[in-house]
């Protein structure tokens, strides 16, 4: 708590001037007037931590090389000799590679600026596969290379995650979980359920999966785009 000291005619002042911003005090309380410190604004920023190689973890997002990677698998090894070490497994957000990466426990590493936006593929323009963001409308146009073989399970109206490097499109992330038309199979038989097996099935998007016996022309499935497997019928 800071004090203002004043002199007795100042005190005498504040007490008598009909213009003083000061509420008329009496003259035992006006020699000493006392206020608060203003807290700084800067006092509530969060603090900065470092990120290290003990930080690892699955879904972490690192930076190595001048290229960003999504850790798959980690191991935190301490051998009988020589210094602990963290095994990973990750992939490589732009060329889609992966590879083993071993770190130095404790040793620092850089945390890729890895940013995610839901979009809805909307149509195809050309060779380009156009994601809008409903609430602004602002297009990501992103091209059949950068597409690749995801191209199999995405449909117009389809939500997906765009994945943002340092503002960089970089990659987009399917739903886990779809749902698609099968357009040609063979006609299932009565006891094809019973007897199990399965069959190739042409899907809407031009994939090619396997399915059960008994799922015939029409119907409706859902596909796990992470292994391109039949999971059940809609």
């Amino acid at each position: 708590m800071a004090s203002l000291h004043l002199s007795s005619s100042h005190a005498r002042l504040l007490r008598c001037s009909p213009t003083s911003p000061f509420p008329m005090l009496p003259m035992s309380r006006a020699r000493t007037l006392s206020f608060t410190p203003l807290r700084s604004k800067f006092s509530s920023f969060p603090r900065i931590y470092a990120f290290s190689s003990n930080d690892i973890k699955v879904g972490s997002n690192i930076e190595v090389d001048g290229a960003p990677w999504r850790v798959l698998e980690f191991l935190h090894v301490k051998p009988g000799k020589g210094a602990a070490f963290v095994r990973t497994k990750v992939r490589n957000y732009v060329t889609g590679n992966t590879v083993e990466k071993t770190f130095r426990a404790g040793s620092t590493i850089q945390e890729a600026n890895i940013a995610k936006e839901t979009k809805q593929f909307t149509y195809k323009d050309g060779s380009q596969f156009v994601f809008m963001d409903l609430a602004t409308y602002e297009e990501t146009r992103l091209t059949e290379a950068e597409v690749g073989e995801k191209t199999k399970w995405l449909k117009e109206g389809m939500d997906c995650n765009v994945v943002f490097w340092n503002g960089r499109v970089i990659d987009f992330e399917l739903p886990i979980i779809v749902k698609l038309t099968v357009v040609d199979v063979d006609p299932g038989v009565r006891g094809d359920t019973a007897q199990g097996g399965s069959k190739p099935a042409t899907l809407d998007t031009g994939a090619v999966i396997n399915v059960p016996l008994f799922v015939n022309t029409g119907e409706e499935i859902f596909v796990d785009t992470r292994t391109g497997q039949y999971t059940n019928r809609a």
